[in-house]
């Protein structure tokens, strides 16, 4: 045997290696969801089964909690190349692709049945969309309920007037809300909102049981919306040049745990959601605002009016109340 391989390295050419074995391909992923969450538990879920359904040559390396900043340095590290993809919220999807945020309006899709197939419908519209700007759409991601949280009571759209409401830096759609009811918006990064109720900064947020819980922000607020406002809607995305730079059996691969793994966070955060629900019930007072429900009503329908052109077309409405009402 020894023999045997002296013959064969005496054969190699002058100044040939044996070749060396491929490097795994890490792809860079950010999010602001904290480690431990719902999502962060599916995505290291999702990041094994990568792993060994393609026996280590494909894995995620994901970024927790913000730790590479906010939504809007994720796309610019995406575009710099520091980043490969990211998992954002609707805020940070609008960044790329405004008319996303029709998913997101209150009064169109209100409950997830509703959600499911209005992107069974659009999926492959906005996949589209996403694509023409060099994106992979990877899987929708759910946030849970929208409702508003506050430390001090709002019954009608007129209390935010004396509330000091947060809205994330590039939010479109709450900011034109508060807007068209007279109040305005503390623009803050996710990380800041949480110094920010503690110093008073802020006193109102809006976002999901879960969220808030996940964030700790519901140590420092006192009331919550009985009512739910629409489901808070986020979605994975991919550089489309990193996506097509893979083999195409590791691919095949990537994009198959991929849709499973989604399926796996929007079923785990409706869970967690409601969870978290029950436990911000037990913690705070509920507001009813159903005696004002017209005022709340009138409010939503002048904010769709103000971005219908502006943000999203008017054909893409019509087509998202099309699905949802089928």
């Amino acid at each position: 045997m020894r023999r045997l391989a002296l013959i064969a390295l005496a054969l190699l050419p002058v100044g040939a290696h044996p070749a060396p074995a491929q490097q795994a391909t890490e792809l860079r992923i950010a999010t602001v969801a904290p480690e431990g969450s719902p999502w962060m538990r599916v995505f290291r879920a999702w990041d094994r089964e990568l792993r060994q359904r393609t026996e280590g040559r494909l894995g995620l390396r994901l970024y927790p909690g913000g730790s590479q900043g906010q939504e809007p340095d994720y796309i610019d590290k995406m575009h710099a190349g520091q980043l490969d993809g990211a998992a954002l919220t609707s805020t940070g999807l609008s960044e790329i692709v405004r008319p996303v945020l029709v998913l997101g309006l209150p009064g169109v899709v209100d409950d997830y049945a509703t959600l499911d197939r209005v992107r069974r419908r659009m999926g492959r519209r906005f996949e589209a969309e996403f694509d023409r700007r060099g994106y992979a759409l990877l899987g929708w991601g759910d946030v849970g309920r929208g409702r508003l949280f506050s430390r001090r009571r709002i019954a009608r759209p007129a209390d935010l007037r004396r509330a000091r409401p947060w809205a994330p830096r590039s939010d479109v759609v709450f900011s034109s809300f508060l807007e068209v009811v007279g109040a305005r918006p503390r623009r803050l990064g996710i990380p800041e909102v949480y110094p920010a109720l503690q110093t008073g900064m802020v006193d109102t947020v809006p976002g999901s049981a879960l969220g808030v819980i996940a964030l700790q922000w519901h140590t420092r607020l006192r009331y919550y919306a009985a009512e739910g406002a629409g489901i808070l809607i986020g979605a994975t995305i991919l550089r489309k040049e990193k996506l097509d730079a893979l083999p195409e059996a590791d691919r095949r691969v990537l994009l198959e745990t991929s849709r499973r793994g989604h399926r796996l966070v929007a079923r785990a955060v409706r869970r967690e959601d409601d969870r978290a629900f029950e436990v911000i019930q037990q913690r705070m007072t509920a507001v009813d605002t159903r005696a004002h429900e017209e005022e709340w009503v009138e409010a939503a329908l002048e904010t769709k009016d103000r971005l219908m052109g502006r943000v999203f077309p008017r054909p893409l409405f019509d087509a998202v109340v099309r699905a949802a009402a089928e």
